[in-house]
């Protein structure tokens, strides 16, 4: 009896699931069937990397392929916090508001130190 009240707790979560699958699967569906199919050369050749990924693999390429990709997890992690955090903001109450204040500021000045050294110029 305790083990179904347990579980009748995990339903909502189930259902959420379950129509998220049911609308990912549509979308996807619904765009293959809708959108127009007309591949050419630009449409298909590379565009993720700047190089052929099928190419020798001792192929040089920027290194402002790797700044970039490093630079985006920094920042994305970081700002990952932030969705914990506002969930609970109501039960932290103001030493963690301010304790994200100055996250937050860290993360700014950090992104202004990379923006003006012109980590993110591409030229």
């Amino acid at each position: 009896m305790a083990q179904t009240a347990f579980l009748s707790e995990y339903l909502p979560i189930l259902i959420f699931i379950g129509i998220a699958l049911v609308m990912a699967f549509a979308m996807v569906i619904g765009s293959w069937v809708a959108g127009k199919h007309r591949p050419d050369k630009e449409k298909l050749s590379a565009y993720e990397c700047g190089f052929d990924a099928f190419d020798d693999s001792r192929h040089k390429f920027d290194i402002r392929f790797y700044l970039v990709a490093i630079l985006f997890i920094i920042f994305d992690l970081e700002i990952a916090f932030l969705f914990p955090w506002a969930v609970s903001l109501g039960s932290i109450g103001l030493m963690g508001f301010w304790s994200m204040v100055v996250f937050l500021g860290i993360l700014t000045v950090g992104f202004v130190y990379e923006w003006k050294k012109g980590a993110l110029d591409w030229e």
